[in-house]
Order: C-alpha cells, then sequence, then structure tokens
C-alpha cells in the first residue's frame, strides 16, 4: 500500500501530474480499499467464498508493480483500483484464519503478532520500493512481484489452518445479524475510526510541526518513525497482556494514557518531549489489534465481515478525517490541528466505554 505514496514524487516530476491527480492515486486505492473489505467479509462468512490469501499478494503486486509502466492516466488509476481490491480481499480471509487459529486466552497476542506483520510491511515498502526506483527507475517497479510471488508459493505450500487441512468451500453456519448482536460492533466501529483519524492525523502533520519546531526533515521523520516503532511494541505488550488482565480494561488504559501523553509532548521539547510522544506511540497502538479481536468475540459468526469494518472502513474513514485536521490547520493553526487528537482520543475512550463488552479483571465476582 506505502508503495503508490514513494511513487508519487517520481509520477509527478516524469510525467507532470499534478497534486491533485497524483493525490487521486492514492484516494483511488484507499476508497476501493476500505469499501469493499465489508463486501469480501460477507461472501466469506455468507457463502463461504474466499480468493486465497496467496492470489490477493499478487493481485496486489501484480498491479502496484503495473504502476511503473503504465503511462495513462485512467489505467494507472485502474491499477490502483484493482491492487486495492487485492488488499481488500487478503484481510476478511486471512483474518478468519487468524480467529480460527486463536483462542479466548490468546486471542489478543495472536491477532496482535498478524497485524504487526502488517506494520512491518508498511515500513518496508518505500524502502523496497525506492531501492527499485533509484537503481532502475519507474520501469523497474514490476520487479516487486518477485517477493510476491515467492511469498505466494509458500503460502500455498504452507497448512495455514489448525486442523492442517484447508477449510471447507461450503458456506459456513451462521446466525443472522440483529440490531442487538451489532450494535456493540458498530460502537466499538465508532471508537475505532476516532482513534485512526487520531493516529494518521499525527502521522501526516507531526513531520511539518517538528520542521517548525527546528528539525530537518530527516530527523522530524525519524521521531516519527520512533513513535511507530512504539506503536508496534505497544500492539505486542498490549495482546499479552490484555489476554491476561481484560481486553476492554487495557484499551481504555491505553487511550487514557495516550492523552496526557501527547499534552506533554506539545507542552515541552527536548528528550522529555520525545519519550512523551514516545509514550503516546506505545499507548495508542497498543489498543489496535485488540479492537479487532474484540469484534471478532462479539461476532464470531460474522468474522469476515467485522475483519472488513476494523481494518478496512474504520481505518479508511479514520484517514478521510485527517482533511477536516488538515483544514484547522491552514484556517487556525498546526498548533491547533494538533491539539483536537486529544479531543479525538477522548471522543473514541468515551464510545469504548460504551460498548457492551465483558470486563476480566474489573467484573465483580459471580458476574
Amino acid at each position: 500500500m506505502p508503495v503508490i505514496a514513494a511513487i508519487l514524487p517520481l509520477l509527478i516530476s516524469t510525467r507532470g501530474y499534478s497534486y491533485l491527480l497524483a493525490g487521486l492515486l492514492v484516494t483511488s486505492y484507499n476508497l476501493t480499499s476500505s469499501a469493499s473489505q465489508p463486501i469480501f467479509g460477507w461472501l466469506s462468512d455468507k457463502k463461504g467464498w474466499q480468493v486465497h490469501i496467496s492470489v490477493s499478494v499478487l493481485i496486489s503486486a501484480v498491479f502496484i508493480g503495473l504502476m511503473g509502466v503504465v503511462e495513462p492516466y485512467p489505467l494507472l488509476l485502474a491499477c490502483a483500483a484493482l491492487a486495492a481490491l487485492g488488499h481488500a480481499c487478503f484481510h476478511p480471509h486471512a483474518l478468519t484464519m487468524v480467529s480460527r487459529l486463536a483462542t479466548s486466552l490468546n486471542r489478543g497476542k495472536v491477532t496482535a503478532l498478524f497485524v504487526v506483520g502488517g506494520n512491518i510491511g508498511y515500513a518496508l515498502g518505500p524502502i523496497l520500493a525506492g531501492a527499485i526506483i533509484v537503481t532502475f527507475g519507474l520501469t523497474g517497479l514490476p520487479l516487486l512481484v518477485i517477493p510476491a510471488l515467492v511469498m505466494a508459493l509458500l503460502l500455498r505450500k504452507s497448512s495455514l489452518h489448525p486442523s492442517g487441512r484447508p477449510s471447507s468451500p461450503q458456506a459456513p453456519s451462521m446466525g443472522p445479524v440483529t440490531f442487538s448482536s451489532f450494535a456493540p460492533v458498530f460502537t466499538l466501529f465508532s471508537a475505532s475510526t476516532l482513534r485512526a483519524w487520531a493516529v494518521f492525523a499525527a502521522i501526516a502533520f507531526l513531520p511539518p510541526f517538528l520542521v517548525l519546531q527546528g528539525l530537518d526533515i530527516f530527523t522530524a521523520n525519524l521521531v516519527v518513525t520512533l513513535m511507530l516503532l512504539a506503536g508496534v511494541a505497544g500492539q505486542v505488550s498490549g495482546g499479552i497482556l490484555a489476554d491476561m488482565y481484560g481486553k476492554k480494561e487495557f484499551v481504555i488504559l491505553g487511550l487514557v494514557l495516550s492523552i496526557p501523553a501527547f499534552g506533554a509532548f506539545l507542552a515541552t521539547d527536548g528528550l522529555i518531549s520525545l519519550a512523551a510522544l514516545l509514550v503516546f506511540g506505545f499507548a495508542l497502538w497498543s489498543s489496535f489489534a485488540l479492537t479487532v479481536a474484540m469484534a471478532h468475540e462479539l461476532m464470531p459468526d460474522h468474522v469476515g465481515l467485522t475483519s472488513g469494518l476494523m481494518l478496512g472502513v474504520a481505518v479508511g474513514a479514520g484517514g478521510l478525517g485527517v482533511a477536516a485536521t488538515g483544514l484547522i490547520a491552514d484556517r487556525i493553526s498546526l498548533d491547533a490541528a494538533l491539539s483536537t487528537i486529544p479531543l479525538l482520543v477522548i471522543g473514541s475512550l468515551l464510545l469504548m466505554l460504551l460498548v457492551r463488552y465483558p470486563w476480566k479483571s474489573l467484573s465483580r465476582p459471580g458476574e
């Protein structure tokens, strides 16, 4: 996914695209992925229809690679959208498998490890694309198909099912989606959307903020990278601790800790400010995989649908919210825009408290 953003500067300089046309490529990818993930999830739950994850990896790689050699702009937009379909059909199937491999005792940890794998790929994508482009130019981008092909073959040979056998193509037995069963997931989804908005706003606007504070661009981006790495550590730690002490408890704790941490980052400077930002990243990101695991447990017969909602629509809607944060930065100031991030987290926290999900450590005896 991040490869598209990595090649935008070259598309602008070599093909003369405006910032609008370049940005629409990212929008095409994000909107297609976000809108289609719940559909793929519903098809998986209702019809038992799934695209094997090896195929989905190849679909994404092939069409991202073609973006380096396809020149007509409408075809470039189509490649972005088709690559997003590969991304969209991957998550519901993969997370259905993760859910089957997990139990109530380790679901947080297993889901967190899966999500962290995606985070590592997100970080490596621009580096790998950058190395190829520097060496071969845009026309070398199809080389990205090679690691995808290797991984697809490995996925085909691997036994990824708890029983050691592929799952049945028959549609699984499942109950209907009712208001009472979906309401807690919708509340959880809404809380996750606000949290995703806060996350993407921080990623987007911290580099220019840090540059205005006197850092060079490299150092500013390095600071944001450190924040993201702290988030990776938070996700793994959160998954393990939440299995022991309760998912809802740990999600709320992470949201609570992130609010003063970000305030301390804005109010201080130097090493104290950096430490506060790392705590913010650790605390806020620690709940990401846990909310996916909670959604799976709230609607166990609809794991594909909930996966599509939590990793597709919530993340996509949160990303679209960054435009509103940018508008605040334009109309008022960048400081004012960043000051809205704790407000988004507070909104997420309040919604999370309303989610009808059982407490573990905080439950009274006999409950």
